[in-house]
């Protein structure tokens, strides 16, 4: 299965370690945000080199069949907010087709994280208990 996971850039090499447990499971992750060549911080990069890896985001989105996004307590600062689009461009993929599937791990950050069809959980090692079982 190939899975996409989403979630805040300075999380980038915690989320790595999540992919590694993926593909030790047999799943294939399409996110090639996680390779590091998206420094996706708003000070670094060009419009035009931005613009590219948002549409990089997009084609590996349409490439899942799953969509985990980890989600944040609130902090009280404003985020950029990524993964909340790539939640919802799942969503809106989701309604013209089977796949993905979406889950989350983390607390429900928006009333989008309440959707029945959207699976929460608390830890990524209950989240890939459930993943293991696909």
């Amino acid at each position: 299965m190939n899975a996409y996971l989403a979630g805040r850039y300075s999380r980038r090499l915690e989320l790595c370690g999540y992919a590694e447990d993926l593909q030790r499971a047999g799943h294939t992750v399409v996110s090639s945000w996680l390779d590091g060549h998206h420094e996706s911080q708003d000070l670094v990069g060009t419009d035009d080199e931005k613009a590219t890896w948002a549409i990089a985001d997009l084609l590996d989105l349409r490439k899942a069949h799953l969509l985990i996004a980890f989600t944040e307590d609130p902090r009280g600062i404003p985020t950029r907010g990524g993964r909340h689009v790539e939640l919802g461009y799942a969503l809106a993929l989701r309604d013209t087709c089977e796949y993905p599937s979406i889950a989350i791990v983390g607390p429900r950050e928006n009333v989008f994280c309440c959707l029945p069809y959207v699976a929460q959980f608390d830890t990524w090692a209950d989240a890939l208990k459930q993943i293991e079982g696909l």
